[in-house]
């Protein structure tokens, strides 16, 4: 695991829309399966990780380990357009070491099928 990606949205089906995305436009390696996050601890976490109070809250988070660096994996995220929030950390961040501590714990999160038809209004 070398950075997290962790993703934020006002719902769970953006969520898993967004996960589909950094796999099949993002081409980002995943070293685990995504993991529910409390939404309170991925606002807490953008905060954090931008410096920067939140405009709106979210009601939905997953946190996913990276197989990329997080240099690499920023730089393809900027290629594509999510349907949430994504917060590349890495390393030098200090929710890194929180995130891999408390990744083991989380519950999994159930990726639907996701037909193109079931997001096409995403």
């Amino acid at each position: 695991m070398k950075s997290f990606a962790v993703i934020r949205a006002e719902n769970s089906t953006k969520v898993n829309v967004a996960l589909r995305d950094l796999v099949r436009y993002g081409h980002l390696s995943f070293d685990d399966s995504p993991k529910k996050l409390d939404p309170g601890k991925a606002d807490k976490v953008l905060e954090d990780v931008m410096h920067t109070n939140l405009r709106k809250n979210c009601n939905s988070a997953a946190v996913v380990p990276l197989g990329d660096h997080a240099s690499s994996a920023i730089g393809r995220l900027k290629k594509i357009h999510p349907p949430a929030h994504i917060i590349i950390v890495s390393p030098r961040h200090g929710a890194f070491s929180l995130l891999a501590k408390d990744i083991d714990e989380m519950p999994e999160m159930e990726l639907g099928t996701g037909s193109d038809e079931e997001y096409q209004d995403f």
